[in-house]
Formats: C-alpha cells, sequence, structure tokens
C-alpha cells in the first residue's frame, strides 16, 4: 500500500442541484461572479490545489455544456470526468463516487476524496490543501468556522426552549473528505438501510451533509479544520452580492 505521502487525493464536485430559492432561470452553478461562472471559480481554486483529480456532477442536460464551456474554456486539465447527479445531494455524491471508484478501482483504500459544494466558489486551495493534509492524518475531516451568533432551540409552539453553548456551535462547510474506503462503506451501509436511491420512500432530506453518513454508519470519528468565512454557498440572490463583494471590493 502506498505511504499517506504518496496516497493519491481526488475532489467530487457536487453541481447538480435546482437551486430553487435562488428564482432564477440560470441555475446558481451557472450564473457569473466577475464575468466568471460559479462552479468555474470553484473548479479553478481546485485546480490550483494539492487535487490530483476532479469528478463533476452536474445534471444530465448540462453534461455538454460543463465540458464544453467550462472545462474546455478555462482549460481545466484536472477534470477528468462529468456525469448525472441523483435525486437529492447524497445521490449525487454517491453516483460522483461510483464514477471516480469505477475509473480508478484501486483507490479504494489507497486514497482520499474531497466533495465540495459546486456553489461554494470562493473556496481557496491554501484550504483545500490544509483539508487535503488533515485527512491524510486522521481519515474524515471537515472545514468548519466557529458560530458568531447565540442559537437557541426552539419548541413545537415557536417558543425558546433552552440556548446552546455558542463555543461548541461550527458551521460546517466543504470540501468534506475522507478516506475513499470509509465513505464507500457509509453509502452502502445507507442505502441497505433506506432502499435504493430511486425508491420513493427513501428519507434522504435527513441526510445534509456526508460527514453524517460517516458518523452515523460507520462510527468514524470526523476532525475538524480550520475553515474560512468567505467560504459561502450561494443559495440566493444576497449571497450573489456578498460573493461579488468579496471577489472585487474587498482586501
Amino acid at each position: 500500500m502506498n505511504s499517506k505521502t504518496d496516497k493519491k487525493v481526488y475532489a467530487i464536485i457536487v453541481a447538480a442541484g435546482t437551486g430553487k430559492r435562488m428564482n432564477s432561470t440560470v441555475k446558481k452553478q451557472y450564473m457569473e461572479i466577475a464575468s466568471q461562472p460559479v462552479l468555474g471559480l470553484t473548479l479553478k481554486a481546485f485546480e490550483e490545489s494539492k487535487t490530483d483529480e476532479i469528478v463533476v456532477v452536474t445534471g444530465a442536460d448540462k453534461i455538454a455544456y460543463v465540458r464544453e464551456q467550462i472545462v474546455e474554456d478555462y482549460l481545466f486539465k484536472k477534470v477528468t470526468a462529468i456525469c448525472c447527479g441523483g435525486k437529492e445531494r447524497c445521490d449525487s455524491v454517491c453516483e460522483g463516487l461510483k464514477t471516480l471508484i469505477r475509473n480508478h478501482p484501486d483507490a479504494i483504500g489507497s486514497s482520499y476524496v474531497l466533495i465540495h459544494d459546486g456553489v461554494r466558489p470562493l473556496i481557496t486551495p491554501e484550504l483545500i490543501d490544509r483539508c487535503i493534509d488533515s485527512v491524510k492524518e486522521c481519515g474524515a475531516c471537515v472545514p468548519a468556522v466557529p458560530e458568531k451568533d447565540t442559537v437557541k432551540m426552539i419548541n413545537a409552539d415557536g417558543e425558546i426552549d433552552y440556548t446552546l453553548d455558542r463555543k461548541k456551535i461550527y458551521r460546517i462547510q466543504t470540501p468534506q473528505c475522507f478516506e475513499i474506503g470509509l465513505i464507500k462503506e457509509a453509502f452502502e451501509k445507507y442505502y441497505a438501510e433506506t432502499g435504493s436511491a430511486e425508491e420513493e420512500a427513501q428519507d434522504t432530506a435527513a441526510i445534509t451533509d456526508d460527514a453524517m453518513l460517516v458518523e452515523k454508519y460507520t462510527g468514524h470519528k470526523v476532525r475538524i479544520v480550520e475553515g474560512d468565512y468567505r467560504n459561502i454557498k450561494i443559495t440566493t440572490p444576497e449571497d450573489i452580492k456578498i460573493a461579488e463583494f468579496y471577489l472585487t471590493g474587498c482586501n
């Protein structure tokens, strides 16, 4: 088996979402920030990082567009596969993982994967590399930033039950990073319990990030890596303005 230092690092960039909260006919991953597509900015950071190869997961109707208008136009050499996503984000990540393993069957047990939201375009190569260094040490890690606001739990009537200890609250970001064999095991156990991705009864809504799968289905501890408050997820029109400010108007 390869040593920790020479194991390959792959990235799965998930860009298959519909972006309903954006209220736009253009999906948020293809909107422009500072004259560049959101997905293009995301891929550029991974292209400049220590990541070896990239798999992009997108909608079936956008595979050719991503390949021709983003990957080829911006000369991204590390993108080696573009595949179709699934019904929910969780399913899309799984499809990306299947594509990665199909192309590199020897990666199981010998490599790492970084799973990142395609609509987090302000990710930096420095943060990506920090995550890579950490996952090679612990096998599972996620970037996160301390919560700045007071967070309260409420009851069904909208009344405050209690206040959480802010010192223990972190906002989780991506890329979420794992040994490939570990995240593969988590997905296999998850689908064995809930059914296939095609079944309507499947409760994918309960899974909000990849770390949850690893925590619940493998018991492996997930380490926190220092994140970046600028590593925002583009969800609403306001987020586009914030990202533009960070890119063009804030030093």
